[in-house]
């Protein structure tokens, strides 16, 4: 991933000595030299700093500062500093401001208020990084540049209206195609000129304030969102050009937000552009030890599983949440683990050290306001690097084998949310959480895919909600099913092309075939309501029946054997749980979204048959995950309970990778605890 050898894991985070007198940065080394950190994210948000008027540019400062880390054998993730544009841009070129949802107009203020579209924040932004890239090219501090902060402004102004319409005539070539596309006949929406066409809004095709996503015309709201993200794309490849115009071999990337999941970017296109993909991690107390796990996976999965980065992480508490508990002794060490478990070659913290003023004065921190290194967050995140020093490089680049992939993509996700129907509680990260949970509950590795992902590397794909499918993903799929492949997708898939455009003649359109099926009717049952999953027959493992709700296909079957009838409402014993035989593999559907209960016994079968099993049968909330290098194994046993407990091994004896001792039989895991074992060959 990196191309300087590296000896271990990096350990750091974000830095900011731009705030701090220089008397505290003496103390800021010590500290850090205690706490084993040996890389720092600098210059984040300095434009302002680097650049105090149009003409003028002043680094001296991030000379002493890369100078000073390089003294202390730190490593430099150098930020490019264009996360904020400096108010003297906003005053004299006010096209750098964003429109918001509503049509307003904003002033200078917070971040990621730059509009992407903007000739005066490109120019300036180029400039700037190419000033960066000359000044520090040979700087031996400099391991990977940092592109921007946390992607995700959306903007509605007259320059994103006009790039919107230029985007589209490179899309679609002639305004028929488009009209085609968008189906404008309908509410008699015919554009007879590229300038007719208007950002969708809440002045123009959004109707309702407290749910933004709805439009009156998803075709339109799915293209300006597909457009906005590669807008924000084009502001990173302008900047990560200049640099590798610079410094060819620059490892460059830009940090990934909301825990992986940040719905308004597809992070799949994205991963291309980026060296290395970066994730910000945040998981909140309450938040299911699953639902962190699959965003991790998720990270991995953009680029066919290379590792990633931890780009940001917090060793204490948030504080942009209602309420922003501590976090538990044990708990930033199991985190931390648990990323590395899941594919990250990194641990790195927002902040290292913690602001006095704004908005971030209590967000968590290595160095608390307390200034020294007497605070339980200090000694627990001092432990962990100690840590990391003691397994060394043993882990970098190490990869993950899983035979199981879980389809994600983010158009489907978009074009669901549009959707004027069926039910406001179809919620597709939900549905894939559903699956992905099964999966994770009984300790089998999955890799989160996109549509372009190797289908090959596979021999069970999951495909929740698949409601868009995209051109050549029904032969893809067909492929992979007829070459032994087992597929599985659900009720509301198979809908619409990527113009979310109904594929007509029964649902699910191109997948018909596929699965031996079409479906008649989808009914919307109420947040109370139930149906139930009744088995047509007994299956090892399974219950005679589930209960099942929010969306019920009504399905015909067309060759595809019925395992599962609904057993309640006037539809009683149409099939729900299908299975067809497509040459040498299976297609299944699930026409509904069932019980857990069914998806943990669904799943087992499923990879049963496949000779997949669990890595180690392992008592609840013990995850289980294993990393492969150079013919090693390295298994990881992360205990999220809250009290101690023991695991059977399968193997005589093992190397505990944090205590350098052998284990064998059975071992004890602490509460909130690690084990790293290294397995026999």
């Amino acid at each position: 991933m990196f191309k300087q050898a590296l000896t271990k894991i990096p350990y750091g985070g974000d830095y900011n000595p731009d705030q701090w007198p220089k008397d505290i940065w003496d103390e800021d080394m010590r500290l850090f030299q205690l706490a084993g950190i040996d890389i720092a994210t600098i210059n984040v948000f300095s434009w302002a700093l680097n650049q105090p008027d149009e003409k003028t540019y002043s680094f001296d400062w991030l000379d002493e500062v890369m100078d000073y880390l390089h003294k202390h054998q730190i490593k430099v993730c150098l930020g490019t500093g264009t996360a904020a544009h400096p108010a003297w841009m906003a005053k004299r070129y006010p096209d750098v401001l964003t429109v918001d949802f509503e049509g307003r107009k904003r002033k200078f203020g917070r971040r990621h208020n730059s509009c992407p579209n903007s000739p005066t924040y490109r120019k300036y932004a180029r400039e700037m990084v190419q000033r960066l890239a000359e000044r520090y090219k040979a700087h031996p501090a400099l391991l990977l540049w940092h592109v921007n902060n946390e992607y995700g402004v959306q903007c509605y102004c007259d320059q994103c209206q006009t790039a919107f319409q230029e985007w589209l005539q490179r899309k679609y070539g002639t305004l028929d195609a488009l009209n085609t596309a968008w189906n404008t006949r309908f509410w008699g929406h015919m554009f007879y000129d590229w300038d007719e066409i208007v950002l969708p809004n809440r002045l123009s095709e959004h109707i309702d304030s407290r749910r933004p996503e709805v439009t009156v015309f998803q075709g339109i709201s799915l293209d300006y969102t597909r457009f906005n993200s590669d807008s924000l794309l084009d502001c990173y490849l302008l900047e990560r050009d200049a640099i590798k115009a610079v410094i060819p071999e620059a490892i460059v990337t830009t940090n990934f937000q909301s825990n992986g999941t940040y719905k308004p970017l597809d992070y799949f296109k994205w991963a291309k552009a980026l060296d290395v993909v970066a994730l910000d991690c945040y998981p909140t107390n309450d938040m299911p030890m699953s639902h962190t796990a699959m965003r991790h996976d998720l990270m991995r999965g953009l680029k066919d599983g290379m590792p990633y980065m931890l780009m940001e992480s917090c060793p204490s508490q948030l504080n942009w949440k209602p309420q922003n508990p501590l976090k538990r002794p044990g708990i930033t060490k199991l985190w931390s683990y648990q990323a590395i478990a899941h594919g990250a070659d990194s641990v790195m913290y927002f902040q290292l050290r913690r602001s006095i003023g704004a908005f971030e004065k209590f967000h968590g921190a290595l160095i608390d306001h307390a200034g020294h290194e007497h605070t339980r967050v200090f000694r627990e995140a001092a432990e962990l690097g100690k840590e990391l020093e003691r397994i060394g490089d043993r882990l970098l680049d190490s990869r993950i084998k899983t035979r199981v992939g879980l389809l994600f993509d983010w158009e489907n996700w978009w074009a669901i949310d549009y959707s004027s129907g069926p039910s406001v509680d179809l919620n597709y990260l939900n549905e894939i959480q559903n699956y992905y949970d099964a999966l994770y509950e009984q300790n089998i590795q999955v890799d989160l895919i996109g549509v372009d992902t190797d289908f090959s590397r596979y021999d069970l794909i999951l495909a929740p909600v698949l409601y868009m499918v995209k051109a050549g993903l029904k032969e893809k799929l067909e492929q992979f099913v007829g070459r032994g492949g087992t597929f599985v997708t659900t009720f509301f898939s198979g809908i619409v092309n990527e113009s979310d455009l109904v594929t007509t003649g029964g649902y699910p359109g191109e997948l018909r075939h596929l699965l031996g099926i079409w479906v008649e009717e989808i009914d919307a049952l109420f947040p109370e309501q139930k149906n139930t999953m009744v088995m047509v027959e007994e299956l090892e493992g399974f219950k005679a029946s589930y209960d099942c709700g929010l969306l019920c296909d009504l399905i015909h079957a067309e060759g595809a054997e019925v395992l599962a009838q609904y057993g309640q409402d006037f539809y009683q014993g149409i099939p729900v749980l299908t299975c067809n035989r497509f040459e040498k593999g299976q297609a299944w559907y699930v026409g509904t979204s069932p019980e857990p209960e069914f998806l943990k016994h669904f799943v087992r079968k499923l990879t049963q048959e496949k000779h997949i099993y669990p890595i180690l049968n392992a008592p609840e909330n013990i995850e289980v995950s294993v990393r492969e290098k150079d013919g090693k194994q390295f298994m990881f046993l992360l205990n999220h309970n809250k009290e101690r407990a023991q695991v059977i091994l399968d193997s005589e004896s093992q190397e505990d990778v944090l205590s350098g001792e052998a284990v064998s039989g059975r071992i004890e895991i602490p509460a909130k605890g690690v084990r790293i074992l290294q397995l026999p060959i």
